[in-house]
């Protein structure tokens, strides 16, 4: 009976993630599953601790007992989690890994999982061998799984980044994103985008498949926790050539870096959010990173992207306060789960362009 629990909370997990994932490789699922499974793991050792030695029993007689729902609970819904953990990693070693490569890869990962499992059921018997019991094996678990995910989401970012992305698009927002296909699945790219409120560069996080570099203002990183969300993005600070030259230039360096480097760049080339909702005119930042790349030889498409309805959220600066504008000062400006959106438009050569014929394409995209 407990197998074809877990059987079904892997299963449906499994299921869950093409729902939740809008049929793109989300491994923003990896941190919730991960939490998912540490919790329920632990509920399981207090489900269980306080229950009675009894004989063998039939699955009859095990549901008759009301204490022992709470623990098929927690096994499928840890079972679940499990679900939601893994799929998105499989898939994201399929996506990511050269296709010459590819076979070997998915068979070197097989032999790892069947390594981890023999010495998973030999850590248990030496905990059993010391005088664990079972609870106490299910709260261990559980507690080093939280350790050992922590560890690996701040040695490797992208995960939690992808994981505060989805909760800010799907449980803040009603966010639905259109033209998603005009971003490349590989090579350079530079994204601009209207610059609207303080978690843009989180929603267009949310709507790339792929990881996306930012460049931002320097003060920006003083906000906090967004400020660390986006260091721990490798986001780009720059400040005006007025204020520190060598900022200044150091992020132009950095971001035709992210582009010889083959990775998505974003930014907001209005060089500020918007103080009163409009699309404000596009600065010469953005063509000097792209003459710069083109003088590599490095000729990255423009993705014109435009964000819709953010503005008069909680993160924009709609507020005055003693005449400024302000924003994060009303929670639940607009409720919970507002509508918001965001069009792409098809990539734009970079030979040629200038800064308004990129804001022409952003405001298109804005009336559309």
């Amino acid at each position: 009976l407990l197998l074809v629990v877990f059987s079904v909370g892997i299963g449906i997990g499994s299921l869950l993630c093409e729902t939740l994932s809008h049929r793109q490789v989300e491994i923003g699922l990896v941190p919730l599953g991960a939490i998912g499974m540490s919790v329920f793991a632990i509920d399981l050792y207090f489900a269980s601790r306080g229950l009675p030695p009894a004989a063998e029993m039939g699955a009859a007689a095990f549901v008759g007992h009301a204490s022992h729902w709470r623990v098929m609970a927690d096994l499928a819904l840890l079972s679940l989690c499990a679900g939601l953990y893994s799929v998105p990693m499989y898939a994201l070693i399929q996506l990511r890994s050269q296709p010459t490569h590819r076979a070997r890869v998915i068979a070197a990962n097989n032999i790892l999982n069947a390594l981890f499992m023999i010495g998973s059921a030999v850590i248990a018997g030496a905990l059993l061998a010391a005088g664990f019991t079972i609870p106490q094996i299910f709260l261990f678990t559980g507690i080093a799984n939280a350790v050992v995910a922590f560890y690996i989401f701040m040695l490797v970012p992208e995960y939690l980044l992808r994981f505060v992305a989805w909760v800010a698009s799907r449980c803040v927002y009603r966010y639905k994103v259109r033209g998603d296909e005009h971003i490349p699945a590989e090579g350079p790219a530079v994204l601009v985008c209207n610059h609207v409120s303080f978690v843009d560069a989180v929603l267009l996080m949310a709507a790339s498949p792929r990881p996306v570099r930012f460049i931002m203002d320097h003060r920006i990183f003083k906000v906090p926790v967004l400020g660390w969300l986006f260091r721990l993005a490798k986001a780009i600070p720059i400040a005006p050539q007025k204020e520190d030259a060598a900022a200044y230039e150091r992020a132009f360096a950095e971001a035709v870096a992210v582009l010889r480097e083959g990775d998505l760049l974003g930014i907001f080339p209005e060089g500020g959010i918007t103080r009163d909702g409009q699309l404000q005119p596009f600065k010469g930042g953005v063509m000097k990173i792209i003459e710069l790349a083109r003088a590599e030889g490095i000729e990255a498409p423009v993705i014109p992207m435009a964000l819709t309805n953010l503005w008069g959220s909680f993160f924009s600066r709609i507020e005055v306060r003693n005449g400024e504008n302000v924003a994060m000062v009303r929670p639940f400006r607009r409720g919970l789960l507002s509508r918001v959106g965001l069009n792409v438009g098809p990539a734009m050569p970079p030979a040629g362009l200038a800064p308004e014929a990129m804001r022409s394409h952003v405001d298109g995209l804005l009336a559309s």
